[in-house]
């Protein structure tokens, strides 16, 4: 009898333990996974801002499709706001903390906005997680070994474009 409630809570630790254990992901909406195809060949054409409506669009469809976080983390990098990439990588992170492309994507933007301390710490992740030869590894460490994109300044005589009312 002094048993009882120990068993009975035992019982019920196992029982939610082991319908946790078959809980799975559930396959995305096929019109967001069309949105995505559609954006990314948007992006690789070069339009980025119909890209980025399309991959929008996917997430309001979808908003568990963690591949439609890291096309807008791309396409935020083309557009030049790596500080949003950043977050959209994260998002994905946080989905899927395994997603290596997401690790890679994230160390590659830090990268760009010169922040090599934290790219590195992307990077031993990766190596713990898939070691020296996976292909997310290889690219994060040859970003961080050429660096941050060197800005360069140009010299306008302001004379020129100067008008007087």
């Amino acid at each position: 009898m002094r048993f009882g409630p120990a068993a009975a809570a035992l019982s019920l630790l196992f029982a939610v333990n082991a319908s946790v254990g078959y809980a799975s992901v559930s396959p995305p909406d096929p019109r967001a996974e069309a949105l995505v195809a559609e954006g990314r060949a948007q992006l690789t054409a070069g339009d980025t801002q119909a890209a980025i409506d399309s991959f929008e669009a996917a997430l309001a469809l979808d908003p568990a499709y963690t591949d439609v976080y890291l096309s807008l983390a791309e396409a935020a990098r083309a557009d030049g706001l790596q500080g949003k990439a950043i977050r959209y990588y994260r998002e994905a992170r946080g989905r899927e903390p395994e997603n290596l492309a997401a690790i890679a994507g994230e160390g590659e933007a830090l990268v760009e906005m010169g922040a090599l301390s934290a790219a590195r710490e992307n990077l031993a992740v990766l190596q713990s997680m898939c070691g020296d030869g996976c292909a997310e590894t290889i690219e994060l460490a040859a970003a961080i070994a050429q660096g941050p994109p060197v800005m360069t300044a140009v010299v306008v005589s302001p004379a020129d474009e100067v008008t007087q009312n």
